[in-house]
């Protein structure tokens, strides 16, 4: 099971990085998560699901925090906030998401192999916690931080 979990989170990232590196973006739209949840709906949901829901909540932030001086929005491009698409700096994008993917299978893997140990009410409490965190990368500087 863990197994198969591993290998599905690995295939959706390999597939979503290389999506992101020929479109030269610094992150698109799929790296996004389309829910936010209330406590009570995450109280109805099995161990299994919250993990789930936890890891993509983690993937997001991963993706994004780097980036966050430069842009807070999906499918923005090197040009779309002036650096120069040169070959150098196409690199270092494609550089950056390859080892952004390496993370996030490594990451994966650990929240595959020792979140099922903790409680429940933790993990609800941390994807409440990551979902706040993403607002506020959401609202960007123009929001009352």
């Amino acid at each position: 099971m863990k197994f198969t979990f591993s290998i599905l989170f690995t295939l959706l990232f390999l597939t979503y990085n290389h999506a992101q590196s020929e479109k030269n973006v610094f992150f698109d739209q799929s790296s996004l998560i389309k829910k936010f949840h209330t406590i009570d709906e995450l109280e109805e949901l099995k161990k299994g699901d919250l993990i789930k829901l936890y890891t993509e909540r983690v993937h997001e932030v991963i993706t994004i925090l780097p980036y966050l001086a430069l842009t807070n929005e999906a499918d923005v491009t090197l040009s779309d906030i002036g650096i120069k698409e040169s070959s150098d700096n196409l690199k270092a994008l494609d550089k950056h998401h390859d080892s952004t993917e390496k993370a996030l299978e490594n990451t994966s893997d650990l929240i595959i192999e020792f979140i099922p140990y903790a409680d429940t009410e933790k993990i609800i409490w941390s994807i409440l916690y990551f979902e706040e965190v993403i607002k506020k990368i959401r609202i960007g500087t123009s929001g009352n931080f």
